[in-house]
């Protein structure tokens, strides 16, 4: 390969017309970079500039930041955003609420009350049965029996009959998938079949003459029984009910407190964006307001407030519904349940003459459940509750004494609550003073007056104290079960009334924000 010198002009006469061709080596194509893909040998190339490197990024950073159409998109994407994320939250906060208000009232509540219903009618049942053999005179003859006695006696038998059976047909029913529950309801069952065939042996051998020790013999039976199997595993399937019910409430009022917090500081940060940029736009193009946007902050504004409103109610109506009002349904149940039992104790005491210490061993037990004073035996007991019971009617703070009604007097919140449970415990007071009257009967060898004072229907009797110092206990519960029911509509409420309204705040935020900014944008196109 050659290279030509180009020709040079002078002003002198005789200067050479063309210089001389310099000879130049060839070189192998390889070797000169660029050559073999056709372009250019790289030292003929120019030299690129770092900036030149840089510009497409620079481009794209001055498009979506560096000019203020830029700016606009990128404000109006994160309020957007923000929008979004927000209703994303609440749409997650009020679906959870919902399903822990089903599962609630649909799911946790009933079984739980099914549990006390059945542990309820156990012991009625069995008080029942002691109040038939009771009442039913000589044994096959019909002789010196309470006619009205035996007949309610009855009745009330057959009645926690069917209560037992629906209530372990409902607890059998929602056990499914659980195999502990449903381990203890089948064992329940299993026991409760035997229970009936040993009560019904005993009320066999009652209508034959000569039959009432072997009738004794098998209500003894069917009452061990009962203490020893069937009211422990009732008392469980209350425990475990409820502990579902405990642990739902703790996780859903967890997640409700993470969801108000998050809703605080998104709200709040949508609110200043839009705030923000308003200032913004009035500051870059002369205007003092940007209608979109202001309508658009007035929806956030409502989008936040509905938020935590719901988020809040749901909160507080959680807490009432289980705190306020299930706490004290389940004390309060429990409490009527031990009372049929203690009640049962006295027409066992009077069946069964050879366990008598026992039952009054169990009745004074049951009794210091109910309201627990230190120290105090059936000799001291009613002495010591019209003490301890005195001090805290003048001074509701002076509480010396513990138990269901302890629990219940602890938790007073409604109005009306605090004179239904003193009127409770004035009425439990009246039926412990009958229970010595009846005793003392028995110990002077006044047995049939003793059990007509035990099982009679009398207005003076103990049984009418009884019926009294349960109804007295009846309406407490209502106060406390309407309240619950009052709780879960207005947290069910508000998630039909406020969810919706904040969803259709926030869209209309997204959907103003856009255009609002739409005129702005188009005054760069």
């Amino acid at each position: 390969m050659t290279i030509t010198a180009g020709t040079e002009h002078g002003q002198g006469a005789g200067a050479p017309e063309t210089a001389a061709e310099i000879p130049v080596p060839d070189v192998p194509s390889w070797l000169v970079p660029g050559a073999a893909d056709g372009g250019e040998p790289r030292g003929r190339q120019p030299r690129r500039s770092p900036l030149t490197v840089a510009r497409p990024a620079r481009r794209l950073t001055d498009r979506y930041w560096g000019t203020l159409p830029g700016r606009l998109r990128l404000a109006r994407a994160a309020c957007v955003l923000l929008a979004t994320g927000l209703l994303i939250l609440l749409a997650v906060a009020a679906t959870g609420a919902a399903a822990t208000w089903n599962q609630t009232a649909q799911r946790d509540v009933p079984r739980t009350l099914s549990a006390t219903q059945l542990n309820l009618a156990l012991n009625d049942m069995d008080a029942q049965a002691a109040n038939i053999l009771l009442s039913s005179g000589d044994s096959g003859s019909g002789k010196s029996r309470l006619e009205e006695s035996y007949t309610k006696a009855n009745g009330f038998y057959k009645d926690a009959q069917q209560t037992i059976s629906r209530s372990l047909r409902t607890l059998a029913a929602a056990s499914e998938g659980d195999p502990a529950t449903e381990s203890v309801v089948v064992g329940l069952t299993d026991d409760f079949a035997h229970y009936q065939e040993l009560i019904g042996r005993a009320l066999e051998n009652d209508s034959h003459p000569g039959g009432k020790d072997a009738a004794r013999e098998d209500y003894r039976t069917a009452t061990d029984l009962l203490t020893g199997r069937l009211l422990p595993e009732a008392r469980k399937l209350v425990d475990a009910n409820d502990a579902v019910y405990e642990r739902q409430y703790d996780a859903a009022r967890g997640d409700l407190t993470v969801q108000r917090t998050a809703e605080a500081v998104l709200g709040v940060v949508l609110v200043a964006a839009l705030v923000l940029l308003q200032i913004r736009l009035a500051h870059r193009f002369q205007r003092v307001f940007n209608p979109g946007l202001i309508a658009a902050t007035l929806c956030a504004v409502i989008a936040l407030l509905c938020g935590a409103q719901l988020l809040t109610i749901n909160d507080e109506q959680m807490k009432v519904a289980r705190r306020d009002s299930f706490d004290s349904v389940i004390a309060l149940s429990r409490s009527k349940a031990i009372g049929y039992d203690a009640n049962a104790d006295e027409s066992r005491y009077l069946l069964d003459p050879g366990r008598r210490p026992d039952y009054e061993r169990t009745f004074l037990d049951k009794s210091q459940q109910l309201y627990g004073i230190t120290g105090a035996g059936l000799d001291t007991y009613d002495q010591r509750l019209d003490e301890t019971w005195a001090a805290y009617r003048k001074n509701h703070e002076d509480r010396r004494f513990t138990g269901e009604y302890r629990r219940e007097l602890d938790n007073i919140t409604f109005a009306g609550e605090r004179e239904a449970a003193e009127k409770t415990v004035a009425a439990y007071a009246v039926y412990q003073r009958d229970d010595r009257t009846f005793r003392r009967l028995v110990a002077e060898g006044k047995t049939q007056e003793a059990t007509v004072f035990c099982v009679g229907w009398a207005a003076d009797t103990s049984n009418a104290h009884f019926g009294e110092w349960m109804k007295a206990l009846d309406q407490v519960t209502a106060t406390n079960q309407r309240h619950f029911d009052r709780a879960v509509d207005e947290g069910r409420g508000a998630l039909t009334t406020l969810a919706p309204a904040a969803g259709a705040a926030l869209l209309l935020v997204a959907g103003l924000t856009v255009l609002g900014l739409r005129p702005r944008l188009a005054e760069f196109r």
